[in-house]
């Protein structure tokens, strides 16, 4: 019994001094989630391809934003900047939120005959995204040249992925998912 209390006042004495470290415990990922903040691109170009919506989900562990093509996804670009800018003019487009992501997409929302594939009522607010944890405002920055430029304003620098998904029909879409936590 002596030996026991001993080598419980040692254990004890030594985890005062700072001798013995103890068990750090590391937190799991939020929601499993490791996406980072860096850009996310893809590389291509095709004429015949254009944005015809933008919208907007609200899932348990981030926030997610669609863009509809009418043709095959070419390259996009996607990445946190100090200000969004609109193509051709280069007008700083104000965002809500304390990060901004601009999304370049190399389709343009506009047809060989110059008529718009997508105009919202509002391009400052071309997707409702009131009471959302992460997204504060979407904005239709402009199309020119055969871009897309979008606008994110979200509630701050967070984890995010891009992704392709075909269909429907022969349409595509680019998803930028923003996690609601770091």
């Amino acid at each position: 019994m002596k030996r026991i209390i001993s080598l419980l006042a040692s254990l004890f004495l030594l985890g005062a001094l700072g001798l013995v470290a103890p068990v750090a415990a590391q937190a799991a990922p939020y929601c499993g989630i490791t996406w980072g903040s860096l850009a996310k691109t893809r590389s291509g170009f095709a004429y015949d391809t254009h944005l015809t919506n933008l919208r907007a989900g609200q899932h348990t562990c981030y926030d997610r934003l669609v863009i509809d093509l009418d043709g095959d996804v070419t390259g996009y670009s996607i990445r946190y900047v100090t200000a969004v800018h609109a193509p051709g003019s280069g007008t700083a487009v104000p965002l809500a939120g304390a990060a901004d992501l601009q999304i370049i997409v190399h389709a343009p929302a506009y047809d060989d005959g110059g008529r718009a594939t997508y105009s919202p009522a509002n391009p400052t607010k071309a997707v409702s995204v009131d009471g959302y944890r992460t997204f504060r405002q979407v904005a239709l920055a402009g199309s020119f040249e055969g871009e897309t430029t979008v606008g994110l304003g979200v509630r701050a620098r967070l984890p995010m992925r891009a992704f392709v998904l075909d269909g429907p029909g022969g349409g595509s879409r680019i998803v930028v998912d923003v996690a609601h936590q770091g």
